[in-house]
């Protein structure tokens, strides 16, 4: 079992940066795949970014890649989500999610990760 905690969302205003914090906890192995999603209201799921636990291959979302970051805290054992030139578009509940094996095929399918987070909202204002 994994479990996933997030953290670090907040309202902010458009063009400003914030960093997501996902704590996870449990049995997470170094083969692992951590992501990021977001849900915006009324919409889809989308998958954000994800990162392999015990290494640095990383996969984006071709339309949020150059603004989003992936990236590991080895110091505080969090995989976290640096944004920057947020847009009121970004608004939405970020969730944070574990698979078995990280796979940069599968990555974005949300139905590859059994282990979510319960999410932390973004707020942008323009």
């Amino acid at each position: 079992q994994v479990q996933l905690v997030e953290s670090g969302g907040g309202l902010v205003q458009a063009g400003d940066s914030l960093t997501l914090s996902c704590a996870p906890s449990g049995r997470i192995l170094a083969r692992n795949g951590l992501a990021w999603f977001r849900q915006a209201p009324g919409k889809d799921r989308q998958f954000v970014a994800g990162i392999m636990w015990g290494g640095s291959s990383t996969t984006y979302a071709d339309s949020l890649k150059g603004r989003f970051t992936i990236s590991r805290d080895n110091t505080k054992n969090t995989v976290d989500l640096q944004m920057n030139g947020l847009k009121t578009e970004d608004t939405a509940v970020y969730y944070c999610a574990a698979n078995l094996v990280f796979d940069l095929r599968t990555a974005p399918r949300a139905n590859t990760y059994a282990y979510w987070g319960r999410g932390t909202t973004v707020t942008v204002s323009a």
